[in-house]
């Protein structure tokens, strides 16, 4: 579940993430600076304006349109504060581009979606047709952007704790706190940054570009936006594509446990299945439950130096971290084997620094504020602590209740909301979606932030849906399967009758074999 947490390497996303990667753009809007954008109650409108640029330029944007949304901020509060929500109209490449563009929704909630965009480029996402990018509510680039450096500042110590260390949890709230009342401070409605208001916005978008019709596709929790989008204002949508899906109606905090359970399991499957891999690595998830156990009974404080460069830092490895390390990709599928038998033998160093990677943090660059509010008010309400250990026990039976008791990637996270404090959103937005407009879902065997048989509860309620499964991808498939790619443009150019033929054979990446 945290904001796509992408890298070149891995394109590897969470639904939520509490470190973002990626400095800080020198445009952006300071999280410090007061924003009072109050008028008088009017329609949204788009006005032209610069496109962002980011610290690594990116191409695409040098040939785009870009300007801001002005929306309310909270459409039920008439005369209320206007916000600006950065976009960018990105050209096709083909010189007879189709009529219908496609509109992107980024995960997260909080992720930057202009960074998204050269993977979206190098999938093909406008080569057809022209490809719209707008920040969500509170991202970087809008105003006002809802980054809370203060939660940053903790990720980089967080390395040095175990998952649920008392001291951890101490540090976490504080900096929780230190931003909520920053950003409310300066007047922001934490209550309107959610799923609902952003849905109108991307609905306001269309309008205001003056598209008759265009064509969704989101991923992570863009799905879980796409598909509200779709339920409540389903004017002027061609077709939907959901990557990775987060079905609103089953997106609750306990949820997360059996995302982990799913996509960790069938990357152990797939090792026992290829010959080389379960020879060199047998018992796997022996290895794994063993490991578990170990780390948390007797947690290893280590020295490594982040992948990226820089000074060594120390890092902690218990039970939990590992568990969270797995769900985060921080250490790639195709390497998971090798790492844990190594680990196993008393290795640890893999590991490691993939975990001191954590430690270098950008300042600004994720909105943890709409992040907070969209998992308070719409994830949280309604479950437990008690929900979330039970839920965990049902995954990995046997696990020490230290582990369990955290739902992956989002640790203390109802103390989180106890002190986030926005409204209930729960009962108006676990809503499952009835539509006929076509979808296409697309999942990934290997998720384990958004298990692929979560496809299932969207497809439930989409009459004209097509699901398609690709083995050995993890979370956010398109831009890692050139199959993936070729389905998406084959479905956007025929949404009732997508080519899904390269699916059959596929099969997952081969496992590293390390020496014995």
């Amino acid at each position: 579940m945290a904001k796509h947490c992408i890298t070149a390497a891995a394109a590897a996303t969470t639904l939520v993430c509490l470190a973002a990667f990626g400095g800080k753009p020198s445009s952006a809007a300071s999280p410090h600076t007061p924003f009072a954008g109050r008028s008088p109650t009017a329609p949204s409108r788009f006005v032209p304006g610069p496109c962002p640029k980011p610290p690594k330029p990116i191409e695409a944007l040098s040939s785009a349109k870009c300007g801001f949304l002005k929306v309310p901020e909270n459409r039920a509060r008439p005369g209320g504060r206007t916000i600006e929500l950065a976009a960018a109209v990105i050209p096709a490449v083909s010189a007879k581009p189709a009529a219908d563009p496609v509109v992107f929704m980024a995960g997260g909630p909080g992720g930057d979606a202009f960074d998204d965009i050269p993977f979206l480029i190098d999938s093909g996402l406008n080569k057809d047709r022209e490809l719209i990018v707008m920040a969500q509510r509170g991202n970087l680039y809008d105003q006002p952007n809802l980054a809370c450096p203060e939660i940053d500042r903790f990720n980089e110590k967080a390395v040095g704790f175990g998952w649920d260390a008392t001291q951890a949890k101490r540090l976490m709230l504080k900096a929780v706190k230190e931003c909520r009342d920053r950003l409310t401070a300066d007047g922001t409605d934490l209550s309107a940054y959610n799923s609902a208001e952003n849905a109108a916005d991307f609905a306001d978008l269309r309008t205001a570009l003056g598209i008759p019709e265009w064509n969704v596709y989101g991923y992570s929790y863009g799905t879980n936006l796409a598909l509200t989008y779709l339920r409540r204002h389903p004017q002027g949508i061609r077709a939907v594509a959901l990557d990775s899906p987060s079905p609103p109606q089953v997106t609750i905090l306990p949820w997360g446990w059996s995302s982990a359970r799913e996509g960790i399991g069938n990357v152990l499957d797939a090792c026992a299945a290829e010959p080389r891999c379960k020879s060199r690595y047998p018992d796997l998830r022996q290895t794994l439950n063993e490991q578990v156990r170990k780390l948390e009974a007797q947690p290893l404080t280590l020295n490594a130096r982040p992948p990226s460069g820089g000074d060594p830092v120390n890092v902690v490895l218990d039970g939990g971290t590992l568990l969270n390390m797995l769900v985060a990709f921080n250490v790639k599928p195709v390497d998971l084997p090798a790492a844990l038998q190594e680990l196993s033998q008393g290795n640890p160093q893999r590991f490691a620094q993939a975990r001191a990677k954590d430690s270098v943090q950008p300042v600004g660059h994720t909105a943890h504020g709409l992040t907070q509010s969209v998992a308070c008010g719409e994830w949280a309400p309604g479950t437990s602590e008690s929900d979330v250990l039970n839920a965990g026990h049902r995954a990995f039976p046997g696990w020490p209740e230290t582990v369990l008791a955290q739902v992956p990637q989002l640790p203390f996270q109802y103390d989180v909301c106890r002190v986030w404090n926005v409204k209930d959103r729960a009962a108006e937005h676990r809503v499952a979606t009835v539509s006929s407009v076509p979808a296409i879902i697309i999942s990934g065997t290997f998720d384990m932030k958004t298990g692929a048989s979560y496809a299932k509860d969207a497809a439930r309620t989409l009459s004209r849906s097509t699901s398609v499964l690709i083995p050995g991808i993890g979370h956010w498939v398109v831009p890692q399967s050139p199959c993936a790619q070729r389905v998406l443009a084959s479905f956007f150019a025929g949404p009732t009758a997508p080519d899904t033929g390269c699916v059959a054979g596929l099969t997952p990446q081969p496992f590293t074999i390390t020496p014995k």
